[in-house]
């Protein structure tokens, strides 16, 4: 029955009918419309996702300035349409999750970071099985050290929070001079950063920063958008960091470095590691090389 049903769209195609599309086609030609087209020329984020003239989708494995899904390879990967946000089955389950943050504020939900993920697809979902654990597990590490393991929400040296207010900038502070203090899972801190957050997510963080302790999908958002699009003090990002397998000390240079990195604080350091090497080995991975910095 197969077989004749195959032969029957073939004749159809051959004679110049309109193809006939299967369920699952149509479902995921559905699914790729949904995304924009890709345009030549155009600056893309890492993680972004695009419908080529082809009708298929590619997502941005690495920032790029327009160029070709179907040439640059190394920028771009073809993108399933219709197997949903890629981030739907996330390599750390809900119960390792809980393991490995215990003691974790409500705030922080398991489903909240599942559902945020989908603005940054290529998190913890590019390349081998090792490599996506290992990215998982750094990221959460230097989450878990920034909030004292999913526990706190925002920064708690209240002394700090005049600091974070740079009038340098043209957009100046319009929330106040003490109102970017760090929130939320990598404690996103600087009026510049929240600025910057906010455009690429789309959310007027500069106005109202307050959403990040407020709002947990944001929150973790933030901590995926300075994952994976800032280098920080460092050179690379940390999603790049651990997909390119240099390192997980090159993840904390790019959060902390200029504070923690080079001998300034290795106790920071050493905590940071320590994290990664346990969630690791929930994860049933190794932790790789270069872990300090």
């Amino acid at each position: 029955m197969k077989r004749r049903i195959a032969a029957v769209l073939t004749a159809l195609t051959l004679a110049g009918s309109v193809p006939v599309l299967l369920p699952a086609q149509q479902a995921s030609a559905a699914a790729c419309s949904s995304y924009p087209s890709w345009v030549a020329g155009q600056q893309y984020a890492a993680g972004a996702i695009v419908r080529y003239t082809d009708g298929k989708a590619y997502i941005a494995e690495h920032a790029n300035p327009g160029y070709d899904p179907t040439i640059s390879t190394w920028y771009w990967e073809p993108y399933a349409c219709d197997s949903g946000t890629p981030n739907t089955s996330f390599v750390v389950t809900e119960a390792q999750f809980n393991q490995m943050f215990p003691s974790r504020n409500s705030f922080y939900t398991y489903s909240g970071l599942v559902t945020a993920m989908s603005a940054y697809p290529a998190f913890a979902k590019t390349g081998s099985d090792t490599v996506k654990k290992q990215e998982a597990a750094a990221f959460l590490a230097n989450v878990s050290h920034e909030t004292g393991g999913l526990v706190h929400i925002v920064e708690q040296n209240t002394a700090n929070y005049s600091h974070y207010c740079d009038w340098g900038q043209p957009y100046g502070c319009p929330a106040g001079q003490s109102a970017y203090y760090g929130r939320g899972p990598i404690q996103l801190s600087w009026n510049f950063n929240y600025k910057a957050a906010g455009d690429a997510l789309g959310i007027d963080l500069l106005n109202n920063p307050w959403q990040v302790q407020n709002n947990a999908a944001v929150a973790w958002k933030t901590g995926l958008w300075y994952w994976n699009t800032q280098n920080g003090p460092g050179t690379m990002t940390g999603h790049n960091a651990m997909v390119n397998q240099a390192g997980f000390g090159h993840t904390i240079r790019s959060i902390n470095g200029s504070l923690e990195c080079d001998g300034k604080n290795p106790a920071q350091v050493q905590s940071r590691v320590n994290n990664y090497n346990r969630f690791t080995q929930i994860l049933g991975v190794s932790p790789g090389s270069n872990l300090y910095c």
